[in-house]
């Protein structure tokens, strides 16, 4: 041992330490082989979906005292990574004669509490059996999807179907915004007048700005993205996929940062707004 050591240019102190911490090294690689296997599981939970920072907040959630940046290495090293989003093509068509409202949005997608300000937007999924048409209405402070609709079309009837669902369970205050673009479906009179019928007010981007409802777009892009399906056997399975997307999977279980809570479930956040503005008694 002494003759390597000199044919290595070693002293002796340094191979009898590194024998010495084998132990512990061992101790470590078992840790992270756990860890990875852990990782591993949150990863799937999320369609593949999860990159380190969700990763890393659902390992805390689950009592995981971990550092981020661990979490980061060994998602790289062993090539665990997060879904990328694609951009879509929009659905939006303007009316020939269409009536336009004011935006009161003015990029701001944010909201203090639920039920000030909704977002909405329409894309399609496409099936053996012909295309599906899907409409959300998500709530800004929260961003849960408080409407939602399907149909073989995209007419107004779908727009109006989503925000009935999103007015039926959202809570929406006195004067909630509705934001969209200029598609027909929204300037259309049928849309107009439910947004009267619920005292609402309607806000709408301008034309060919994405950015002027960007939030509402994301969601597709981050539904497309993580659903994995880009063609469905049939439109009895998209619904299926979309309902438990939303219903079980988004809502419920995705975490998204929240600048003040950290990271949260659109209904916990929901519930953390509702609790911090109900008056003390």
């Amino acid at each position: 041992m002494a003759l390597l050591c000199r044919a290595l240019g070693l002293a002796r102190s340094t191979y009898y330490a590194h024998v010495a911490a084998a132990p512990a090294r061992r101790v470590r690689q078992r840790a992270e082989e756990k860890l990875v296997a852990e990782i591993r599981v949150l990863h799937a939970g999320s369609r593949g979906a999860y990159g380190a920072p969700r990763v890393h907040a659902a390992l805390v959630r689950a009592g995981r005292v971990v550092n981020r940046k661990r979490v980061e290495r060994l998602m790289r090293e062993h090539r665990i990574a997060g879904v990328t989003r694609r951009r879509r093509r929009g659905l939006t068509r303007q009316a020939k004669r269409a009536v336009f409202a004011a935006d009161l949005i003015c990029r701001d997608f944010s909201a203090p509490r639920p039920g000030m300000r909704l977002v909405g937007d329409m894309t399609e999924l496409v099936t053996e059996e012909g295309k599906l048409y899907l409409a959300t209405c998500i709530d800004l402070a929260t961003r849960e999807v408080v409407g939602w609709a399907l149909a073989d079309h995209h007419r107004a009837e779908l727009a109006i179907a989503a925000l009935r669902l999103a007015a039926g369970r959202g809570q929406l205050e006195a004067g909630c915004i509705m934001h969209t673009d200029r598609g027909s479906e929204y300037t259309s009179a049928e849309f107009r007048s439910l947004i009267r019928e619920l005292g609402m007010r309607q806000s709408m981007g301008r034309v060919g700005s994405c950015y002027d409802n960007a939030a509402a777009e994301s969601w597709f892009a981050l539904l497309k993205a993580e659903i994995g399906t880009t063609v469905w056997a049939t439109r009895a399975q998209a619904r299926a996929d979309v309902f438990r997307f939303i219903e079980v999977e988004y809502n419920r279980t995705r975490l998204r940062r929240h600048p003040e809570f950290g990271y949260l479930t659109p209904l916990e956040t929901r519930a953390r707004l509702q609790l911090d503005f109900t008056p003390a008694a």
